[in-house]
């Protein structure tokens, strides 16, 4: 072969290279990796709200063209702001997502307003157009969907008729998951109670003892919980010999004959959605939102215990809840004070923003604000 055959077959090769590429998308071959930033309140394996977030950026870390990094047991303090800096300034993360609850306001506000190019993803917060920046974002999902599911089953479960609730704090996300759980335990029996500790923070291993306990002496048989590890009240309940409903992953391996159902984050569904985003260079999804039909949460299979009566209620329930053909709070609904707060012929659908400011316990609920 001539040396002009060869420069000439070093061209062809060199264009059709080069056709290649352009064939292949831009982020495919030229942007470097998107780095992504996951901070946890507590521990990535404390069978809860933190592992939940924890598997999702475990199936982000799968993805093409991501680097991920994490840091748990971050406080909602100051502590949290020097995170989230570090993330930016020493792993170049350009897209964060602090999960909990009290990073919102002031520490990722403030952070955000010094780092215009960051995107920011808060777990929970309630993101509003003109009040808080452009680059900062709120996504969460009806988790109480999954929690009237678990009232469901409980309320066919229940011997005693009453039930109970291991709560943290009074904020709008876990009074919605109590009332919702109430109601649904009073769709089977209206003569069902829910009586409700709240312990005052996320992770009190102690006091989540000694409310599970203190309701299984009054009486309450199917527990569920809104704080960020339930395994101390799973696991409690059990040895009492009580039931279970779980909460934010599937706590089912530490008390399997106790436990009955759950509602289940399935968080990969908004990471993708807020991340693709990110990648394709498309405004920053300000206000995710999604329930059971979009994935968003999800039910934990039901234990060998539950009955069948249980099992085609919820199942029911669950299909009208997809279809969007079911809507929980629907009056006439009163909390437990006997005030009117949901008029009759009113509905909520999932998406109004009034039951993301609820702020009290409905009718059936023992316990105060």
């Amino acid at each position: 072969m001539s040396r002009t055959d060869v420069a000439s077959r070093r061209r062809a090769l060199a264009q059709l290279s080069a056709a290649s590429l352009a064939g292949l998308a831009p982020w495919a071959w030229a942007q470097k990796p998107l780095s992504v930033g996951f901070i946890y309140v507590g521990p990535k394996d404390d069978f809860g709200y933190n592992q939940a977030h924890a598997e999702a950026a475990a199936e982000v870390k799968k993805l093409a063209g991501i680097k991920a990094v994490e840091e748990e047991n971050v406080p909602e303090t100051q502590a949290v702001q020097k995170t989230m800096q570090g993330m930016i300034s020493q792993d170049g993360a350009t897209l964060l997502f602090p999960t909990s609850f009290g990073y919102f306001d002031p520490h990722m506000l403030a952070v955000a307003g010094k780092n215009k190019d960051v995107r920011f993803a808060h777990c929970g917060g309630l993101w509003s157009a003109g009040k808080h920046p452009a680059n900062t974002g709120s996504f969460f999902g009806y988790i109480d969907e999954a929690q009237y599911l678990n009232g469901v089953v409980a309320g066919h479960m229940s011997k005693s008729k009453k039930i109970g609730f291991v709560a943290a704090k009074p904020i709008p996300q876990v009074l919605r998951n109590i009332n919702a759980y109430t109601l649904g335990a009073r769709s089977v029996d209206p003569k069902i109670t829910c009586s409700v500790i709240f312990t005052g923070d996320w992770s009190m291993a102690v006091k989540e003892a000694e409310a599970t306990n203190g309701l299984a002496d009054q009486g309450v048989d199917v527990f569920t919980m809104h704080v960020d590890g339930p395994k101390v009240v799973v696991e409690t309940a059990a040895r009492r010999g009580k039931m279970v409903c779980g909460y934010h992953a599937s706590q089912a391996r530490l008390a399997p004959a106790a436990y009955l159902t759950g509602a289940e984050w399935n968080w990969i569904t908004a990471y993708k959605q807020i991340i693709e985003a990110a990648r394709s260079g498309k405004p920053h999804p300000n206000f995710v939102r999604g329930g059971l039909k979009d994935g968003f949460v999800k039910t934990s299979p039901y234990g060998s215990s539950v009955s069948e009566a249980a099992r085609k209620n919820a199942d029911a329930v669950k299909a009208k809840m997809i279809a969007g053909s079911f809507d929980i709070f629907a009056g006439e609904l009163k909390d437990n004070t006997g005030k009117v707060v949901v008029p009759r012929g009113k509905a909520f659908k999932q998406t109004d923003i009034e039951l993301e400011g609820m702020n009290y316990l409905v009718e059936g609920v023992i316990g105060k604000v």
